[in-house]
């Protein structure tokens, strides 16, 4: 392509005689020996199935707010990330593709379960409130509707599906596979940071209203991997739109999401093509995201 690292177009990394230890639904992992390069492509997943169309300048979102936010609260706990901007050889003859949407990190052992925190009754926790009156095992106050504010935040530790959805599991199960002491301090780091996103990004006219993240061990240290509250891991809603009662408005891929179900795709492989007018839209959402969170254009 001959688009500038700004404007560049990455659905998947090919780089000549380089295998990647994993692509994942977004993300392509090289395996650096104790370190990894991980590079936020602009694939996008809806239902579980990549798209064809890539959303250009996502992969460069997720990058740098998972960078903002992970430098933003350091000091709650260390994070992986050891350089965004320098990249070992072979890599680093590639700069055009990797530059602002690749992070070289530290290898962990990722723990085995999604740490989630919610502070609203949506996505799944809506449907297993609706079945059982719970979230994750959790006891809720009878009568909330889809979206509300939850009487205080809570950890719905999830399993990892290798294929389709995430299982949500009670935390006595999280304390069988991590042990308790390790189980209790991925649960209070995991509403730490939380709270602390969420009292951030309020005032800015945002709603965190539920989050993702990943831990792993280096050592015998807990580490925060992965990504760090990008549009892709967490349900961001703009505050003035906020209607308890249904589903929100959001700075993802909603226009996906929308336009899928409009064209009423069967939501099994392959997906559609996607129009100019969803990718705008959802483009232009990544980047507004990262506007108001990062508080700076994504180019500047």
């Amino acid at each position: 392509m001959n688009a500038s690292p700004a404007t560049k177009v990455i659905r998947e990394t090919n780089f000549p005689g380089i295998a990647p230890l994993a692509r994942g639904k977004v993300r392509d992992i090289y395996d650096l020996g104790d370190r990894l390069l991980i590079v936020a492509t602009d694939r996008l997943s809806a239902f579980d199935v990549v798209m064809p169309t890539p959303i250009p300048d996502k992969g460069r979102v997720l990058t740098q707010l998972s960078l903002f936010w992970f430098d933003l609260f350091k000091d709650v706990l260390p994070n992986h990330v050891l350089s965004a901007t320098e990249f070992p050889a072979p890599f680093d003859q590639f700069q055009d593709e990797l530059a602002g949407r690749s992070m070289v990190v530290k290898k962990t052992a990722p723990l085995p379960i999604e740490c989630v925190a919610r502070g609203y009754l949506s996505g799944s926790g809506w449907k297993e409130y609706q079945a059982s009156g719970t979230v994750s095992g959790i006891a809720l106050p009878a009568g909330l509707r889809e979206s509300d504010k939850l009487p205080e935040v809570i950890f719905t530790p999830a399993t990892k599906a290798v294929t389709g959805h995430d299982e949500n599991i009670p935390f006595a199960r999280a304390a069988g596979i991590l042990g308790k002491e390790l189980a209790e301090k991925v649960r209070d780091t995991t509403l730490e940071i939380y709270r602390r996103a969420a009292a951030y990004a309020r005032p800015r006219g945002i709603l965190l209203a539920d989050t993702k993240f990943e831990f792993g061990l280096l050592n015998g240290e807990m580490i925060w991997i992965d990504e760090a509250l990008t549009p892709d891991s967490s349900r961001f809603w703009p505050a003035a739109e906020y209607k308890p009662g249904g589903p929100q408005p959001s700075f993802d891929k909603q226009f996906v999401r929308d336009y899928l179900e409009r064209i009423r795709w069967p939501k099994t492989p392959p997906g559609p093509a996607l129009s100019p007018e969803v990718v705008a839209r959802t483009r232009a959402k990544y980047r507004e995201a990262y506007r108001i969170l990062a508080g700076r254009e994504l180019d500047s």
